[in-house]
């Protein structure tokens, strides 16, 4: 018997054979029963019929990469025996096997295929496809290849669905010969079983999902058709070679004798090109839907590649991740291309479409009640800028999520270049944040961030406002009449667009920390991501205030991370003297911020609230809480004494040098 290796191997058999097969290289392993196996080897290797006599285990054979391998692989065949005495060997080298050529040539060897081979592979657990070839062919001219398939090898191929394939050739004339080992190798490179389940005659639900997925990558226009243009884009992305008029007739043709209603003057439906992949793998094609399916990225499993899904990106320490300029593109465009009533809003239809490449919405946009968290219109739809703001948010809070989702939505094939662009461009690294100094005159001297994400978190006792705030960024202040409202117990956070006095437009993340305040305010990797602490307390409720200097008191490292700032909520209510030793405003002045800001949601001037929450995130110096024991100014006051004794004594040496002098020369 024979046994194919290099990189790979594969074992042949001439009455019967069965082969290993690699990708970068083959094995296969051979019973002979007659010197004719040898003849099948060297047909292959001399292009010619060997009529002298050949030994009986022929010596190692190299085949290169040039002879029936297109996919670059060497080949290297070492001759091996199928007797009874050898079948330790035999089976040894079957479990080694990638795929297997099992050959008959008559109606003993044929009979041996159904009762012996077959069931003793699956009694060795192997489950590797199976090519089936019927030899000696040039012996029975009288038989068609059609009648041979139908009455021998469709049969067995309906009753073993491991055989991936059937080829009928002749070592003597050297019919199909190549052909045989192309099937070899197509069986592991490009293996049938993924795609089509020959017994249903139907491509499998895999391989349908990932083909509908290319289908909407390529329909640019997203009206339910690839166009003639959107057709060539597709051929030329795949295969590199341009597309005949004649070819895309002929293609749409094929496709309207099985599904007439497929091709119409808009294009190839999905349902046509779903149609036009099956015709592929019917008719033994099946590298061409393989070839498809890889230039948009699928492996074996018909999954996407991971490094496409997750490439490499790295946060450094105090830096945050951020839509570029081309991932805002994207994004823009993504919206605009699937509003198709241009009302403003993606309505739960329009966004299960968009999303129709990927495994559905974000699990942190459900746990966070999306579209809920972001604008939305008077229907309830999200809007442009709430879709561009929760992108903005997911890249901030969770850049591989929007790295994956770029990968399902076809950013790679968005840009206008010829080669596929990674997705990493969507994004980009801000600078690092300085850590703030240890004293609190160096941590305000921390000089302005250039960055476009903020969050803040928002700490207050329970019923202070903080779930109104959240409501009226968003522009949908909560219904407060109706006496039913109780405190919020998860965390949630929401995000909109401030737009700054110049025009600079900054995307701010709100969270309401909820009853995990205390927990997370304690996590250092939380807090790494918090850009100013918003303490919140009701200024109608006596009681409210107080929980924020036991909060500070038990984390007092709050006042070295974050720039902080004080709001009153309910300024349109009565104002009450706060049941605490110090009152707002006061404590305030000790901690050496700005006195609390009075709002109202009843208040339009409540949006300058968020300006002013900007501002101070992008330039935190302002904001940041003297430590105590430290007196405003001390530092100055201390470095403002030096620099005068340092003055003085210059002053004094200068005026000792001069006295000197004089007195020398009164001596002179």
């Amino acid at each position: 018997m024979y046994t194919l290796s290099s990189t790979a191997t594969t074992n042949y058999f001439l009455d019967e054979i069965f082969s290993k097969y690699e990708t970068d290289a083959e094995r296969m392993t051979t019973d002979i029963g007659e010197v004719l196996k040898g003849r099948m080897g060297r047909s292959l290797v001399k292009d010619v019929f060997v009529t002298s006599k050949i030994q009986a285990t022929l010596p190692q054979i190299t085949i290169p990469p040039s002879v029936g391998t297109p996919e670059n692989v060497t080949t290297t065949i070492v001759d091996t025996s199928a007797l009874p005495r050898e079948r330790t060997e035999l089976n040894k080298e079957i479990r080694k096997a990638n795929v297997i050529l099992l050959v008959y040539s008559d109606h003993y060897s044929y009979e041996r295929v159904a009762l012996f081979w077959l069931p003793h592979f699956r009694s060795l657990a192997v489950n590797v496809p199976v090519v089936l070839c019927a030899n000696k062919s040039d012996l029975s001219k009288n038989t068609s290849t059609e009648q041979v398939v139908d009455d021998e090898m469709l049969p067995v191929m309906a009753e073993f669905k491991e055989i991936d394939s059937c080829i009928r050739t002749s070592a003597r004339e050297h019919h199909n010969i190549n052909e045989l080992f192309f099937l070899c190798q197509k069986a592991v490179t490009d293996p049938i079983a993924p795609l089509f389940d020959s017994k249903e005659s139907a491509l499998k639900p895999a391989c349908v999902s990932a083909l509908q997925r290319v289908f909407y990558l390529c329909d640019r226009d997203q009206d339910g058709y690839l166009s003639d243009t959107e057709i060539h884009d597709f051929q030329f992305k795949c295969f590199r070679k341009p597309l005949s008029d004649l070819d895309l007739t002929v293609i749409k043709s094929s496709i309207q004798k099985y599904s007439p209603d497929s091709v119409t003057e808009k294009g190839i439906s999905q349902s046509g090109f779903i149609q036009l992949n099956k015709l592929f793998a019917e008719k033994g094609r099946h590298e061409t839907i393989w070839l498809i399916l890889r230039t948009f990225h699928y492996t074996e499993s018909l999954s996407l590649h991971s490094s496409f899904l997750s490439p490499k990106f790295d946060v450094p320490a105090n830096s945050s991740a951020e839509l570029s300029p081309a991932g805002y593109r994207f994004f823009v465009d993504l919206f605009l291309l699937h509003d198709k009533d241009n009302d403003g809003g993606l309505s739960p239809s329009e966004l299960s479409a968009l999303f129709a490449p990927a495994p559905g919405l974000p699990s942190q946009w459900l746990d966070n009640d999306f579209p809920s968290c972001t604008v939305r219109n008077d229907a309830g739809y999200v809007t442009l800028q709430g879709w561009l703001a929760q992108w903005s948010m997911t890249t901030f809070l969770f850049p591989n999520i929007t790295l994956s989702y770029l990968a399902y939505f076809g950013f790679d094939t968005s840009l206008p270049s010829s080669n596929p662009q990674p997705t990493t461009l969507a994004l980009t690294v801000t600078k690092p944040r300085k850590r703030p100094p240890h004293t609190t005159a160096g941590r305000r001297r921390l000089p302005p961030i250039s960055r476009t994400v903020l969050q803040a978190f928002i700490i207050g006792a329970p019923y202070s406002g903080k779930s109104i705030l959240l409501h009226t960024f968003l522009g949908r202040p909560l219904n407060t009449t109706s006496g039913t409202y109780s405190p919020t117990l998860s965390p949630s956070t929401v995000v909109n667009t401030v737009e700054l006095p110049g025009g600079k437009q900054v995307t701010l993340l709100l969270s309401d920390l909820a009853s995990h305040e205390s927990a997370i305010l304690a996590n250092p990797s939380a807090l790494s991501k918090c850009d100013i602490l918003i303490y919140t307390y009701d200024s109608s409720d006596p009681h409210s205030f107080a929980h924020i200097p036991a909060l500070r008191e038990k984390h007092k490292h709050l006042d070295e991370c974050c720039p902080a700032m004080f709001v009153a909520t309910k300024a349109d209510k009565d104002r009450v003297t706060q049941d605490h030793e110090m009152q707002p405003e006061d404590y305030c002045g000790l901690l050496g911020v700005g006195k609390p800001l009075h709002v109202s949601v009843e208040w339009g001037s409540v949006q300058e609230l968020w300006v002013r929450v900007a501002e101070v995130g992008l330039d935190p110096g302002t904001a940041f809480v003297r430590r105590e024991g430290e007196v405003e100014g001390e530092e100055e006051w201390w470095k403002g004494w030096w620099i005068a004794v340092g003055v003085a004594g210059v002053v004094t040496a200068a005026a000792l040098g001069m006295w000197r002098r004089m007195s020398g020369s009164r001596v002179d």
